[in-house]
């Protein structure tokens, strides 16, 4: 039950931090440093990938609208109806998948890599601070600039691979925070918030359903079976990221209408070195005690 509740906190977490472009890996990491899951470290990193689907589940619902392309149309003549197609959807669903290919590609090839390098505290934290900074200095650079870019039709095959192209960052870094990185890649191209913000989530379904099913296939393949146990950890967390992620993403194009993302750089900011500090302290006094 205790191992359920923490699940049930991490969802909450997951499903904030997730959309916001302040990095859910680093905030579900600085968690995991006070409040440990009673799981296997080798489940964790699962656990920690696969409850994301919750919160993308929620772009879909909220999005539906957008981002299917098909329906139905009642024809009179014939008496039935019949499937009707929107180019528009399609042509938005290959945009989606062609700027995923980057990340795609080397995320599969590299991620042991970059996890046994990178996925740490520090990383992290570093990855917060520096991209922090990227989101000020953009929003300063942009201030009184037009955007080029006003809508989602608008955003062309250049535009979206360099977009998706910046999710490479977030692949290799954790702590730079896969939203972070394709809002701050579409406002230096000068991307107008909200729909550099709606393109971000869009891009996260392709990506994190990938993700999700690349570390369970791993987790199998390395003889390891996922216990019921783990099952029901795993669902409490991605129900609960998708509830709360239904609020904070109205919540977050509602106010990315009227305001800029410096708030969210001096968090990161803030958050980085309270990490740094956090990590430093217990170096310290593991070294008195060593």
């Amino acid at each position: 039950m205790l191992n359920v509740l923490k699940a049930i906190l991490y969802g909450v977490v997951e499903g904030i931090t997730e959309w916001l472009p302040i990095s859910s890996t680093g905030h579900m990491i600085l968690l995991h440093e006070f409040i440990k899951l009673g799981i296997s470290e080798d489940f964790w990193d699962v656990f920690l990938v696969v409850i994301q689907l919750g919160a993308v589940m929620a772009v879909l619902v909220v999005f539906w609208q957008r981002l299917w392309p098909f329906g139905l149309k009642r024809n009179r003549k014939k008496r039935r109806s019949e499937i009707t197609v929107k180019p528009a959807i399609i042509g938005l669903w290959v945009l989606i998948i062609i700027a995923c290919l980057p990340a795609a590609v080397i995320g599969v090839l590299f991620d042991d890599v970059f996890d046994r390098l990178f996925y740490n505290g520090v990383c992290v934290a570093l990855a917060l601070i520096v991209f922090g900074l990227a989101f000020i200095a953009i929003e300063n650079r942009n201030k009184g600039m037009k955007p080029r870019i006003y809508y989602l039709e608008e955003i062309d095959l250049r535009t979206a691979l360099f977009i998706g192209g910046c999710q490479l960052l977030a692949a290799i870094f954790p702590g730079t925070s896969r939203s972070g990185a394709t809002i701050l890649g579409a406002l230096f191209l000068g991307v107008e918030r909200s729909v550099a913000t709606e393109f971000s989530f869009f891009l996260s379904v392709p990506v994190m359903f990938g993700a999700s099913l690349l570390k369970i296939i791993k987790y199998i393949a390395g003889d390891s079976q996922l216990t019921g146990a783990e099952v029901s950890l795993l669902a409490v967390g991605m129900i609960v990221a998708f509830a709360v992620s239904l609020l904070v993403i109205r919540f977050f194009l509602s106010y990315i209408r009227k305001h800029d993302f410096r708030v969210f750089g001096w968090y990161r900011i803030a958050l980085g070195l309270l990490m740094l500090l956090i990590f430093g302290i217990r170096g310290i006094i593991a070294w008195i005690n060593s």
